[in-house]
């Protein structure tokens, strides 16, 4: 099994900036990927930025230039920096993991979500 635990969350004026963190512990043998969704109320989730293994980054258009994903190998950790953060930013921030366990089967993990909320 695979645990996902976000931290960094909270509220944040227009214009300011956030750190999210994700640690992945447990049954991991190699982190194919990891990355941020956020769903904002009465919305489908949407995927914000990814890594994966080999460097490869996405980010959502309405991030680039603001958002800034990176990772720690050697912790199995993620970090989103937010910065010009928006209103429209709002949403819960989970981290999302693509992981090939010890016993060779590959899974998809989730964290509990972190709330972001952007006061206008």
């Amino acid at each position: 099994q695979v645990r996902l635990v976000e931290s960094g969350g909270g509220l944040v004026q227009a214009g300011g900036s956030l750190r999210l963190s994700c640690a992945a512990s447990g049954s991991i043998r190699t982190i194919n990927a990891m990355g941020w969704y956020r769903q904002a109320p009465g919305k489908e989730p949407e995927l914000v930025a990814a890594i994966r293994r080999d460097g490869t980054i996405n980010y959502a258009d309405s991030v680039k230039g603001r958002f800034t994903i990176s990772r720690q190998n050697d912790k199995n950790t993620v970090f989103l920096q937010m910065d010009s953060l928006k209103h429209e930013d709002t949403a819960v921030y989970l981290c999302n993991a693509a992981v090939t366990s010890f016993g060779f089967r590959d899974g998809v993990y989730w964290g509990q979500g972190t709330q972001v909320t952007v006061s206008s």
